[in-house]
């Protein structure tokens, strides 16, 4: 609920319907769709009272992308509370159905977070902690873990990682009691997120058509693989 006086209720309220007018151009046109100008048209604004609700059109799709994030970081959030008292492998499914099913659903608003927005875009700093609310749940599935060999060099870097960068040990430890086993976690964690966002991404895009398999069918195969490789129960 927005809180503050009139004005600044109005202002949230104007923020919000910005953002609307910018999701829908979104859906109709692609993120190259996304005019300040036509925004502020259809809200009988001038242009630069526009700009008072947003600084440029990076400010805002900076906004749109986090807000995209923290929705897709929710329902990947639900699956894995849901899931909990299940096994690891079956968790690891239960949070990648969820990732596709906000993807497919929501197509455009995933596509925006999937790639590179704009030639020249710039995302705020906070993007990354967003995105790393996504990817968090999936840490716990394999802290566990015994990889097979061949995924040791991912795991020595994501070791190197953690204990090089304060901030990725702070995240990591929104998620694990210990730093033990976080290499494991890490690299099972980014190995998921690959497998995920390439079958997605392609699904998404429509590059399955005619090719005579169900992509949740394949994605659920790519996560079965993924638990052999991490020996997952």
């Amino acid at each position: 609920m927005t809180t503050g006086g009139p004005r600044a209720r109005y202002r949230e309220q104007t923020r919000t319907e910005i953002k609307e007018i910018a999701l829908r151009q979104l859906a109709e046109g692609g993120i190259s769709a996304v005019a300040l100008t036509r925004i502020a048209k259809e809200l009988e604004l001038s242009g630069p009272a526009l700009y008072r609700y947003f600084a440029n059109r990076d400010d805002l799709l900076g906004s749109l992308i986090g807000d995209a994030y923290q929705d897709l970081a929710a329902a990947i959030g639900e699956a894995a509370q849901a899931s909990a008292k299940y096994t690891p492998r079956h968790r690891l499914l239960s949070l990648a159905g969820a990732h596709r099913a906000w993807a497919v659903a929501e197509p455009h608003r995933y596509l925006m977070i999937a790639g590179t927005p704009l030639p020249g875009y710039s995302a705020p700093p906070e993007t990354l902690a967003q995105a790393r609310a996504a990817l968090g749940p999936f840490l716990p599935l394999f802290a566990s873990a015994q990889p097979i060999s061949a995924v040791l060099p991912v795991a020595e870097q994501m070791d190197t990682w953690v204990h090089q960068e304060p901030a990725v040990a702070a995240w990591v430890a929104q998620y694990l009691d210990t730093t033990d086993g976080a290499d494991h976690a890490l690299a099972g964690a980014v190995m998921a997120w690959t497998r995920i966002h390439g079958v997605v991404s392609l699904e998404v895009e429509g590059l399955y058509s005619g090719m005579g398999h169900q992509p949740q069918t394949l994605l659920e195969v790519e996560m079965n693989t993924l638990a052999d490789t991490f020996r997952l129960g």
